[in-house]
């Protein structure tokens, strides 16, 4: 799979560091994102947070309307939508809308969330959060395929037959992208060809395992994935030497307590019980990955080093069958507007052309 290029965009929390105001966080993001077009960079992506300055975009198409007139070239990613907590006739009108004002260019990740916070002050139930998505899931696809679409579930249904209007440019949607990486929702979105975006807080030999049980699976249900493109987001940093990615990433590390991602009511926690949330097991096994073993995000979470090195990490990922990097340079590491260009313009010289 090495043979086939590899694609880089970039992903982008908009966290609100403390002395930032919300117009210099999106200013910030913007200006980037102009330079990452002048660079050559494939996308750029964002996610979607409510209630905390964690991320400060609440609904990532309203921000990719607003890029799709500042670029002309980038693919425009959501990631995520969550979809349970929008209503998904309004998403696949959306969508369609950002794909049309783009020529084309939306890239619709989507998926079910994790934050209890979040799904507490929408009045929702976390617990029913797969439910909800996979609902919203045949919904937005419903809409995109079917004329006259009529549903009727547990969540959702048609009044009467749906016709979405207006109609995007990618027909017939926009490529979707599942946020996924437990074995099962992997096999459940591979069965269906539906390609998946793979947890950035999930170690190389889960996204590798994940990746590999994507291909089984589409493959076991006839689904040709030549052209299929999975996702890998990953934390990602390039210095001039490997010393000194080392020195920036323990700068990082002892800045930011990685677990506050997960817990103080972020996690998917059954506020009830204050247990897992149903079907929510796997994700919390991921604190676990979280470990305090010497040198472990060093060996076995982030794309960092050299630029020798963090090539050879691409492609491994490369490797394991994705096509797209999802390089998140710093969505929590707190870092002058001069000095993340300079970041990106170096990977963008040092790392990109190895794999064009």
């Amino acid at each position: 799979m090495a043979n086939r290029p590899m694609k880089f965009s970039t992903f982008h929390l908009f966290h609100q560091f403390a002395g930032m105001s919300a117009p210099e966080v999106y200013g910030y993001h913007v200006e980037l994102v102009e330079l990452l077009e002048e660079l050559g960079f494939d996308g750029v992506w964002m996610a979607e947070h409510h209630f905390h300055d964690f991320g400060t975009v609440p609904n990532t198409l309203t921000m990719l309307a607003h890029l799709a007139g500042r670029t002309e070239r980038l693919r425009l990613g959501t990631g995520i939508v969550v979809l349970p907590l929008r209503n998904p006739i309004h998403v696949a009108e959306e969508a369609a809308m950002v794909d049309l004002l783009s020529g084309g260019r939306l890239e619709l990740g989507i998926g079910r969330g994790y934050q209890s916070i979040e799904f507490e002050n929408f009045g929702l139930d976390l617990a029913e959060s797969r439910d909800r998505f996979d609902e919203c899931l045949d919904v937005l696809l419903g809409l995109f395929t079917t004329e006259k679409f009529e549903y009727q579930g547990r969540f959702h249904e048609t009044t009467h037959p749906l016709t979405l209007f207006p109609r995007p440019v990618q027909r017939p949607h926009p490529p979707l992208h599942v946020a996924a990486i437990s074995p099962e929702t992997v096999r459940k979105y591979a069965a269906r060809g539906l390609p998946i975006l793979a947890d950035p807080a999930a170690p190389f030999a889960r996204i590798a395992e994940a990746a590999r049980t994507w291909h089984e699976t589409a493959a076991a249900h006839g689904i040709d994935a030549v052209d299929t493109e999975l996702v890998a987001s990953r934390v990602v940093y390039v210095a001039e030497s490997d010393e000194r990615a080392r020195e920036e990433q323990a700068r990082f590390e002892a800045a930011f307590d990685r677990t506050r991602v997960f817990l103080a009511g972020n996690a998917p926690i059954d506020l009830k019980t204050g247990g897992a949330a149903k079907s929510y097991e796997y994700h919390l096994e991921r604190l676990k990955d979280l470990s305090a073993e010497k040198d472990f995000a060093w060996n076995q979470l982030e794309v960092i080093g050299d630029p020798e090195r963090v090539i050879g990490q691409i492609r491994s990922i490369q490797d394991m069958g994705y096509g797209n990097l999802l390089c998140d340079f710093g969505s929590t590491r707190q870092m002058p507007l001069e000095e993340m260009k300079k970041l990106l313009k170096f990977f963008a010289a040092e790392v990109m052309p190895a794999f064009r």
